[in-house]
């Protein structure tokens, strides 16, 4: 969700931190891990391809932003491009993203908890149905984590994460480089799409344009500066993985960095860290999505029961639809059905549909050189998305539900059906 600013109060440097809040979050506790994991030392290739990826899409995202300022987000784009069908898919998307993604994320602070009380993974997926009820029940009641105080977690993260790299590394620098692609050269493309989690967010700032003093001048430049720092922590990070935790299977590689040069001590602190980011960042979804859910059962585009209490700030009836379904995920979790991995998957899956959908409506509303950037992006989006294999299914069937539910209210009140994607 978009950080909020007062109207014309964005210069390059808050602009800049704001980019980089949208896009540091309690995915770097654990996802650099699992694509290490999944292409050994050849992740840093993923890394690098995705950070290529990111020019050309935070520049479309910019133009965007620039010129056409509307508000809603990523789905009142794709609206402008392709009509409300469009919209209302790329919306069903992001509620999946966040109905799977929200279960992961509880998941890897219960990890970092169960670290630091030397438990294992019953304990973890505990205390994530724990702060996943807190988090629902802090929205039910209108309890809201400000978007300041996400924005202090987050440059609390950077600043760890940077301490912990730059005390691990110039020991560790040469260690586990080889063999270089122990699963050959595909999980390279299988880490970019668990990487991709990372990358989401350059379409956050989009909306806030009309907030710059100058958006023409200062959105860019805030972009870049923005881009510059996420480059150079990404990278740290991406070696840092590598070199000391890649051979470690850890679910808790930040606290394993940090252990490094601070301890016992060093891992409590990070343990405590996690879990704040987390929840915080549960919360700040978890109400965005539910607002989200209703106002897409208003349009028909999910069952209409959800929207029958749109009215409230925070409706209840989607919050109960994400407690049901989110616990059901962790407790599947808990029995070994599936694991924190897979949900990674298929939540980068949902963004990626989401990123497509917005990319190819930028082109067809978009002009000169950016439009020819939003089709690049296009195009490299679309290459990490044939690597989500069969995880591609998670958005098609969102996709099939959105459509099959708009059809249908839309046949009830004889409306004509054909834009109906």
């Amino acid at each position: 969700m978009p950080p909020v600013a007062e109207a014309g109060s964005l210069g390059v440097s808050r602009g800049a931190a704001l980019y980089v809040g949208a896009l540091v979050g309690p995915g770097l506790l654990l996802v650099p891990a699992l694509a290490a994991q999944a292409a050994g030392p050849a992740s840093i290739v993923a890394w690098a391809a995705l950070l290529v990826l990111s020019v050309p899409l935070a520049i479309a995202f910019a133009a965007l932003g620039v010129k056409h300022p509307v508000a809603g987000g990523v789905a009142a784009y794709v609206r402008e491009g392709f009509g409300d069908g469009a919209a209302a898919v790329t919306g069903a998307c992001f509620v999946t993203a966040v109905v799977l993604g929200g279960p992961a994320v509880a998941l890897i602070g219960g990890y970092y908890v169960a670290d630091l009380t030397g438990s294992g993974t019953t304990v973890a997926v505990g205390v994530g149905l724990a702060m996943f009820a807190v988090v629902l029940a802090a929205n039910a009641f209108g309890l809201r984590v400000s978007s300041a105080f996400q924005l202090a977690l987050s440059a609390v993260l950077v600043a760890v994460i940077a301490v912990a790299v730059g005390v691990a590394l110039p020991s560790r620098a040469g260690d586990n480089w080889r063999p270089f692609a122990p699963h050959g050269w595909w999980a390279v493309g299988s880490a970019a799409n668990i990487l991709m989690w990372l990358f989401i967010g350059w379409e956050a700032m989009a909306q806030l344009a009309g907030e710059f003093r100058n958006p023409a001048n200062d959105l860019p430049r805030a972009m870049a500066l923005a881009f510059g720092v996420i480059a150079t922590l990404y990278v740290g990070l991406a070696v840092a993985t590598i070199t000391v935790t890649a051979t470690a299977g850890s679910k808790v590689p930040l606290v394993d960095l940090i252990a490094v040069g601070f301890g016992r001590a060093g891992r409590d602190a990070t343990a405590a860290l996690a879990v704040a980011l987390t929840m915080g960042t549960m919360n700040v979804y978890t109400g965005g999505a539910a607002r989200l859910a209703a106002a897409l059962a208003r349009d028909g585009a999910l069952p209409v029961w959800l929207g029958g209490d749109a009215w409230r700030s925070v409706p209840r009836r989607p919050l109960l639809a994400l407690a049901v379904l989110g616990s059901a995920l962790l407790v599947a979790l808990a029995a070994g059905l599936s694991s924190t991995a897979d949900l990674i998957r298929a939540t980068s899956a949902c963004f990626i549909a989401v990123y497509v959908l917005a990319l190819a409506s930028a082109v067809r509303i978009l002009r000169g050189r950016i439009r020819t950037a939003a089709a690049v992006a296009l195009v490299l989006v679309t290459v990490v998305a044939v690597f989500s294999s069969g995880f591609l299914l998670v958005p098609a069937a969102a996709t099939l539900a959105s459509v099959g539910f708009r059809l249908s209210r839309l046949r009830a009140r004889g409306a004509p059906t054909r834009r109906c994607v």
